[in-house]
């Protein structure tokens, strides 16, 4: 009930006073800034100025000509540290990402640790930007290509993930030697104001890294659109909506910048007959409930094989009707509020399209007596074509049930959305688990066998296509995208020989 949550606002002061935020940072400003807990004001931050954005980007510069000679490995021992202060704050960050978004204790605790991992890969990367040696059709050279730091980099995130977006991206382009500008989401800027507070506490220990080389600017659409023009900043790693994506993509190239974009997902699994029902179920049930549904790689359509469809569907009714939703600082809840009424009313009218449309909807209504917070039921869809609103992301907990006889049409309809970032499919058949991640399977930057389409882990490159973006961060070589590339050929002979036989002889 109302009486049982504890104010949002006492949390806050304790937690950014423990971490070493200025008071001023957060208690001077004019935006407010509300927990989607209780709804309540928990601070409010200032939106940067024109003045503010181009001096940080000026001190960007200046750290960018210094930190691109320091060796690699010491740039990544910046990294160790951000990673070591990390691990002594942990729990108090996890707090704080719970009263800034909503989602639980363990989720906001595992986000934290994706960040402590992700430093702990770029410490290792640190020392393997490596380069190929290239075979020279001339005799008497070489030829390699050596890769360097790209300059500053902009990184935009939203508000579900308000710290381990930022530092998939920002772990990397450190090691890789390049500044970072943070624009948080202006609904989770507190967040952001904690880590860049331990980062400097990472510097401070560090003793000799050139100021400028991490900077926050809190604000609206603005802000963002400041960075993507400003002709300094050579990449921009944006993240949200597919709408703001075409946005950043279309004013970037207008300078020729590079763009790294992470956007929406419409996610699919499939359950074959021969599935483990219960695994799948699980993992079902977590994909599409699991943040409130405010993943970008949340569990959107379900197809499940027409022989197990009725039992499965009722099943996952069940679940969800029995999820354990309410204060997400409570750990026996495992589903927190959305992020605002806004959220709320798109979910509303996903259903109410689906209603119209003919569907059958179990769950979906509001959750009172639990203050000011928007907390509503998961919802499970059935009996509705592959049409409206199936076909557009909707960031709440809603799930589209479909019965599928044929693998290849399951596999075909999973494809035929706009956006292509994460799928999976449950089955203990080889041959229908070789199909899905073949050519001619999944079409997503993500294709699971035996688990979820939610939660990735930081050593693969995490992203997807078509509408998705295309980008690619966090694992693997996703470095390449914040350094540029340079072939090198070295003539070590007396003569000049020319490529490809050409002769010039003066």
């Amino acid at each position: 009930m109302i009486d049982a949550i504890k104010p949002a606002a006492d949390d806050a002061t304790a937690l950014l006073k423990a971490m070493g935020v200025k008071d001023a940072l957060w208690q001077s400003g004019d935006r407010p800034v509300h927990s989607p807990i209780d709804g309540a004001r928990i601070g409010g931050v200032p939106d940067a100025t024109a003045d503010e954005i181009a001096a940080a980007v000026a001190a960007s510069e200046r750290a960018f000509a210094v930190w691109r000679t320091v060796p690699a490995p010491r740039r990544g021992e910046l990294v160790r540290l951000l990673g070591q202060v990390l691990r002594v704050h942990k729990e108090a960050l996890g707090r704080l990402v719970t009263l800034d978004c909503g989602k639980p204790l363990s989720e906001g605790s595992g986000e934290v640790q994706e960040v402590i991992d992700i430093c702990d890969f770029a410490v290792g990367l640190s020392r393997q930007l490596y380069g190929l040696t290239i075979a020279s059709e001339r005799p008497g050279h070489r030829m390699m290509e050596t890769w360097h730091p790209l300059g500053p980099v902009a990184i935009i995130t939203a508000f579900n993930f308000p710290v381990a977006v930022w530092a998939w991206n920002a772990a990397l382009a450190l090691v890789c030697g390049n500044p970072v500008i943070w624009k948080p989401s202006e609904k989770t800027p507190l967040t952001a104001l904690a880590v860049q507070a331990l980062f400097e506490r990472a510097l401070a220990d560090f003793g000799d890294a050139p100021a400028g080389l991490s900077s926050v600017l809190i604000g609206d659409g603005d802000v963002g659109a400041a960075l993507v023009a400003h002709p300094a900043i050579r990449l921009i790693s944006a993240t949200g909506s597919t709408r703001m994506g075409r946005i950043v993509n279309e004013q970037a190239a207008q300078r020729f910048a590079r763009v790294l974009l992470e956007l929406g997902g419409n996610n699919a699994s499939i359950v074959s007959p021969s599935a483990d029902v219960d695994l799948a179920l699980r993992a079902s049930a977590f994909g599409f409930m699991g943040t409130a549904g405010q993943r970008c790689t949340s569990l959107r359509r379900l197809f499940v094989h027409r022989s197990i469809h009725d039992d499965f569907l009722a099943r996952m009714r069940a679940a969800a009707a029995s999820i354990a939703i309410g204060d997400p600082r409570d750990p026996a809840m495992l589903v927190g509020p959305l992020i605002d009424a806004g959220a709320a009313a798109a979910m509303d009218q996903a259903l109410a399209d689906a209603r119209a449309a003919g569907a059958t909807i179990s769950g979906g209504d509001r959750i009172a007596g639990l203050g000011d917070g928007v907390y509503v039921r998961p919802a499970v869809v059935s009996h509705l074509a592959h049409t409206g609103p199936v076909l557009r992301e909707t960031f709440a907990p809603i799930l589209y049930v479909f019965a599928y006889d044929d693998l290849d049409d399951a596999i075909s309809l999973q494809n035929s959305v706009d956006q292509g970032l994460s799928s999976s499919i449950f089955t203990a058949d080889m041959r229908e688990a070789e199909l899905f991640v073949s050519a001619a399977g999944s079409d997503c930057g993500i294709a699971n066998i035996n688990i979820g389409t939610s939660g990735a882990e930081i050593g693969g490159a995490f992203g997807g296509e078509k509408e998705t973006g295309g980008g690619r961060e966090s694992g693997s070589d996703s470095w390449r995208a914040y350094m540029r590339r340079q072939t090198n050929t070295v003539n070590y002979s007396g003569a000049l020989p020319l490529a490809q036989g050409v002769k010039f002889e003066i």
